[in-house]
C-alpha cells in the first residue's frame, strides 16, 4: 500500500509540475468565450467571476469577452476589473458584434484587459462618473465632484499604464466623456486590434506576448477551437429582469395579479404569479437605484384600488390611484443625464397605465354586476317565477312551482286552480302572487311542468 501511495503521489506532482515547465500544451488546448451584453451590474460581475473561473480551471489558453454594453453599477465594474487583474488566463475584450458600444463602465472594463479589441462600427467612450441620490443624480458640490472625478481618473490611468495603453485619452473619457470610433481608437491606442470577427481576432492576437499572474504568457490562438461559456439560463434570466423597464413591468403586473386576488378571494392563480412576480421585481429593483418615493406611490395606487372596490366612491379613489401610479412610474429609477440606460421607457409607463384603467374597469364592473345580481338561489330566487294554482286562492292557497308546492296568497280577485301566476314576494313560508294573462292555446309555463 505504501509503494502504491508514493507511485500516486510522484503521479499528482509530475502533473501539478508539468504546466509550469510549459514543455507541452494541454491536450485540449482551446480558446474560451464569453458573451456580456447589458448593464453592468451584479449579475453581469458574477458572470463574469464564474466564466474566468472555469476558463482558468479548464486550461484555456484565452478568454475572450464579447463586451456591448452602455455602462452600468460602479461597484460591479471593479468587481469584473479586479477579476481579470487577477486572472492567470489572458483576457481579451473584444467589443462586438457591429453596432455595439462599450460606454461608461466598459470602458474600463476594456482597459483592464490584457488585450483590447473592437468590431467595425462600434465605438468606446463617456466614461464619466455619476453619482446618484435618492432623488435621482446627486447634486455634488464641486470639491466632492472634483474628488469623484480624480478616483476614476486616476483608476482608469493605472490601467491604461498597466495595459500599456493611451492614459491621456482615458482621462478625457472620464473628464469630457468624449467618444472613439473603432478606427479612432486603434490610432489614438486605446485598443490593439479591429477585427471583423472571432475568427479574424484569433488569428490576430496569436503570438502575442501578454503578462499575467503566472508571468509571460505567448498566445497561440489560430488553430484553437473555441468553446463558449456562456451565461447560464438562470443568470441570464435574471440578468434580463435587472433592466428597468422589465423589473418595472413585472412590478406593476405582479401588483394588480395580486389585487385582483385579493378583490376575488379564491382564485389562486393570480396571487401566486403575482407573489413570484414581485418577489422578482423586487430582486430586479435591489440592483438599481430606486427611488423610494416612486415605490411607494405606486403601492398607494393599489392600496386606494382596493379600497373603492371594499367601498366604490364613484371613481374619486381610482382617479387618484391613477395620478398616484403614473407619478410613480415616472420616477421610480433614479436615472441621471449621463446614464440613460437606467430609464424605464416611456411606451412602456403610457401602457401600463392604461392597462390599470382598463383592469380596473373590468374588476369594479365585475364587482358592481355582483351586486346588483338578482339572486338565483333561495327564497329570493323565487320573485319574478311563473307558478300554477294547485288550489283555488281565495285569498290563500296553494301554488306549484320548481316541484313544490307553496302557500300563497292574493290580493286581487280569487284565482281558479289551473290559472297562472307570478310570484312578487316572499312572506316567511307564503307567496305573494298576481295574476298573469295566459296566451290563448298556449302551453303552460315551462317553469310549473
Amino acid at each position: 500500500m505504501l509503494r502504491h501511495g508514493m507511485v500516486l503521489l510522484g503521479w499528482l506532482l509530475l502533473a501539478a509540475l508539468a504546466p509550469a515547465s510549459g514543455a507541452a500544451e494541454p491536450e485540449d488546448a482551446h480558446v474560451a468565450v464569453g458573451h456580456l451584453r447589458g448593464i453592468i451590474n451584479p449579475v453581469a460581475a458574477s458572470y463574469v467571476e464564474r466564466a474566468l473561473t472555469t476558463a482558468e480551471a479548464e486550461g484555456a489558453q484565452a478568454f475572450v469577452l464579447q463586451l456591448d454594453t452602455p455602462g452600468g453599477l460602479d461597484t460591479s465594474m471593479r468587481q469584473i476589473v479586479q477579476r481579470i487583474l487577477a486572472s492567470s488566463v489572458p483576457v481579451v475584450v473584444y467589443v462586438a458584434p457591429p453596432g455595439a458600444r462599450a460606454g461608461s463602465a466598459g470602458v474600463y472594463i476594456t482597459y483592464s484587459a490584457h488585450l483590447a479589441a473592437m468590431a467595425p462600427n462600434t465605438n468606446i467612450g463617456s466614461a464619466t462618473p455619476v453619482a446618484i441620490g435618492e432623488g435621482g443624480e446627486a447634486r455634488l458640490s464641486e470639491e466632492m465632484r472634483n474628488k469623484v472625478t480624480n478616483d476614476a481618473v486616476a483608476y482608469i490611468k493605472s490601467l491604461a499604464t498597466a495595459r500599456g495603453r493611451n492614459a491621456d485619452w482615458a482621462e478625457q473619457a472620464v473628464r469630457q466623456a468624449v467618444n472613439a470610433t473603432e478606427q479612432e481608437a486603434l490610432e489614438l491606442g486605446v485598443i490593439n486590434y479591429i477585427a471583423a470577427d472571432l475568427p479574424d481576432l484569433l488569428r490576430q492576437i496569436d503570438g502575442a506576448r501578454v503578462v499575467t499572474t503566472r508571468g509571460e504568457v505567448v498566445l497561440r490562438t489560430a488553430a484553437l477551437p473555441v468553446r463558449r461559456l456562456d451565461m447560464q439560463p438562470l443568470e441570464a434570466f435574471l440578468h434580463a429582469i435587472t433592466d428597468p423597464t422589465i423589473a418595472y413591468l413585472l412590478l406593476t403586473i405582479g401588483s394588480l395579479a395580486l389585487v385582483y386576488e385579493l378583490s376575488n378571494p379564491g382564485a389562486i392563480l393570480p396571487g401566486v404569479v403575482g407573489g413570484i412576480f414581485l418577489l422578482l421585481a423586487l430582486y430586479a429593483l435591489g440592483t438599481l437605484p430606486v427611488n423610494l418615493a416612486g415605490l411607494l406611490l405606486i403601492g398607494f395606487a393599489m392600496v386606494l384600488l382596493l379600497f373603492d372596490l371594499a367601498a366604490p366612491t364613484h371613481g374619486v379613489l381610482t382617479a387618484g390611484a391613477i395620478v398616484s401610479f403614473l407619478l410613480g412610474s415616472a420616477i421610480l429609477i433614479n436615472a441621471p443625464e449621463g446614464a440613460p440606460f437606467l430609464r424605464i421607457a416611456p411606451p412602456a409607463i403610457a401602457l401600463m397605465t392604461l392597462v390599470l384603467t382598463v383592469f380596473f374597469g373590468f374588476v369594479v364592473g365585475s364587482v358592481l354586476r355582483s351586486h346588483q345580481r338578482r339572486s338565483v338561489m333561495g327564497r329570493e330566487g323565487l320573485i319574478g317565477r311563473r307558478a300554477e294554482v294547485r288550489e283555488a286562492l281565495d285569498p290563500e292557497g296553494l301554488v306549484f312551482v320548481d316541484g313544490e308546492l307553496w302557500t300563497a296568497r292574493t290580493e286581487g280577485e280569487p284565482l281558479p286552480k289551473g290559472s297562472l301566476v307570478e310570484i312578487v314576494g316572499v312572506d316567511g313560508l307564503r307567496l305573494r302572487v298576481r295574476p298573469v294573462v295566459a296566451t290563448a292555446g298556449g302551453p303552460p309555463s315551462q317553469e310549473t311542468r
